[in-house]
């Protein structure tokens, strides 16, 4: 290699060092902490959280059913003539109630569903997670993709100015015409068309993951070797085994569960159920119920004095005991019970669609991966027989036996065979993040769980 050669180099660096903006030349960020970082952030994530978490509440309110409810409180009022109650009770200074379920069997099966509608809320936020993971990881491929082909389309733009600038030069002296140098001009054009188009971009892949992750866009700089190595896809058509271990399968069975209990517990609700009750009243002096309960007073019947012995008025009352319900007609709830089986029904069918599409998901990744696996060695050859015709071209021209457009015209076929390359790179990189998320896999992947 010659020093002019040597030279050329030295100042295409520097400029690719120049031109380059100032967010690539940040502090590379890796993968997982992208991730870790956009779970952390993520919105949907804080909203499947929240159902989560309600869910698990609606559950705990069923389930503390058995435990006695109580409340005081008093029902203090004016009364004339004989003390009617007060929104159910005598009135009182001072009052307690407790009640509790004891034994219902349609509450039991309630409260199995509504326990199986928390693990579906459980694996819902799962699969927000590996949605989340998935996004996190795919914007980072692309924008390491852009990156990379920005550095490229930068260096080759350098050449293409000088080819220019020395197509200029021949066609002064008379070598060139004047379409030689169109046509240089149209390449640099195009370059920097590219150029435009991969910048544009990256900016808006840097915004998404600084939405994401709550980076500032010009911290974002990707770091190729933190991704980890994809497992080898398997060969076998999906079992039920690899389709049982995806979220969004499980969250679709257990609902089908939830909704068969619930049917169940609607139809249990026609049978008999006990509750314990229980109250304590303080009741009050002033409202007239001395006057309807005397201890004793004598009576008169038939010129003969007898006593008459009535109950006594207490101030401290209590009540203690088991209320116990016959439900022996109610069209209403039979009406209820065939209304949930319905749901059931298409609950289950609806895990089997869901089933049955995420296999078929499944399966079209796993080809996919390995038809861009063969695409991309296709790719890398191609890109490698462009860069060493360059190579060979390079030294005729400085021996003076290869013409200056030749070498245009490979450099041109090299930056296509990159682009190429790149472009089938993502493409497997996507389909190997949607195998990995069909799978179940993905978070682990990501994290090294």
């Amino acid at each position: 290699m010659t020093n002019l050669s040597r030279g050329v180099r030295n100042v295409k660096w520097i400029l690719v060092l120049v031109l380059v903006p100032a967010s690539l030349l940040a502090e590379p960020i890796p993968l997982k902490r992208v991730v870790e970082l956009a779970l952390t952030h993520a919105t949907g994530l804080a909203v499947t959280g929240a159902d989560e978490q309600r869910a698990a509440a609606s559950y705990r309110e069923l389930k503390d059913s058995y435990i006695p409810q109580l409340s005081t409180g008093a029902g203090i009022g004016y009364s004339y003539g004989y003390p009617l109650s007060l929104a159910g009770s005598a009135p009182s200074l001072f009052n307690v109630n407790a009640q509790s379920a004891v034994w219902d069997a349609s509450l039991r099966e309630f409260i199995k569903a509504s326990r199986a509608e928390s693990a579906v809320a459980s694996l819902k936020n799962e699969d927000q997670r590996n949605q989340i993971i998935q996004d996190a990881a795919q914007s980072y491929a692309e924008l390491g993709k852009w990156e990379q082909r920005l550095i490229e389309l930068q260096q080759t733009e350098t050449e293409a100015e000088r080819t220019e600038a020395a197509v200029e030069e021949r066609m002064k002296e008379g070598v060139d015409t004047l379409m030689d140098a169109e046509r240089a001009h149209l390449a640099t054009l195009r370059l920097r068309l590219r150029i435009t188009e991969a910048q544009g971009s990256a900016d808006v892949l840097r915004e998404h993951l600084s939405k994401l992750t709550g980076l500032p866009d010009a911290d974002i700089q990707t770091e190729p070797e933190s991704v980890p190595d994809f497992p080898a896809p398997p060969q076998e058509a999906p079992g039920p085994s690899t389709t049982n271990s995806n979220p969004t399968v499980q969250a679709a069975v257990e609902h089908a569960r939830a909704q068969y209990l619930r049917a169940k517990g609607e139809h249990r609700a026609l049978l008999p159920s006990f509750d314990f009750a229980a109250q304590y009243a303080l009741l009050s002096t002033f409202n007239n119920f001395q006057s309807y309960y005397i201890p004793s007073r004598p009576c008169i019947v038939a010129s003969v004095n007898v006593l008459c012995v009535t109950n006594s008025f207490h101030q401290n009352n209590e009540t203690i005991g088991v209320a116990i319900r016959f439900p022996f007609f109610n069209v209403a709830q039979r009406a209820r019970a065939q209304a949930a089986d319905a749901d059931a029904i298409v609950a289950k069918k609806q895990a089997e669609a869901t089933r049955n599409q995420v296999s078929e998901e499944t399966l079209r990744y796993q080809r996919t991966v390995t038809q861009m696996k063969a695409a991309r060695d296709v790719a890398e050859v191609d890109y490698d027989i462009a860069e060493k015709t360059v190579t060979a071209l390079q030294t005729k021209l400085e021996a003076g036996t290869a013409n200056l457009h030749d070498l245009e015209d490979a450099r041109s076929q090299v930056s296509e065979r990159f682009i190429a390359l790149q472009d089938v790179t993502f493409e497997l990189q996507r389909a190997e993040l949607g195998l990995l998320r069909s799978t179940g896999d993905l978070e682990k992947w990501a994290l090294g769980k």
